[in-house]
């Protein structure tokens, strides 16, 4: 059987994917997979992309988002002017671009770990 991230709705987390504390700790691979597909703004990650969240999230976590876009980019993207309009709009930015990042960072990982669990089960 092979093994797609769409296929899977139980958090990473039990699969020893280690989730940032800016995402929601239950991530699913399905909810991976719509947002490798389509990107935050999509609505496959909606605390993203709706403000009032995102302005809570950079609130508690922005460093840490910061810290990440960094990490993975060797630098903090630029937001275009409609991005810069408002916090909220900025925060929406920051926090997707970190959460798309973050799961191409562990597509690999999430499959090769859905893989040794449906071996397990053979």
């Amino acid at each position: 059987m092979t093994t797609t991230l769409w296929d899977h709705e139980e958090p990473v987390t039990g699969l020893g994917i280690d989730v940032p504390r800016w995402i929601d700790s239950d991530i699913d691979p399905a909810t991976i997979a719509a947002i490798l597909q389509g990107g935050c703004a999509s609505g496959a990650y909606m605390p993203a992309v709706t403000y009032h969240q995102a302005l809570a999230t950079m609130s508690e976590h922005g460093d840490d988002v910061f810290e990440s876009l960094d990490g993975y980019y060797g630098e903090v993207p630029t937001p275009n002017e409609e991005q810069r309009r408002s916090w909220s709009a900025l925060a929406c930015f920051y926090l997707s671009a970190a959460v798309e990042a973050w799961a191409s960072s562990v597509e690999d990982e999430v499959t090769e770990a859905l893989a040794g669990d449906e071996d397990d089960e053979s």
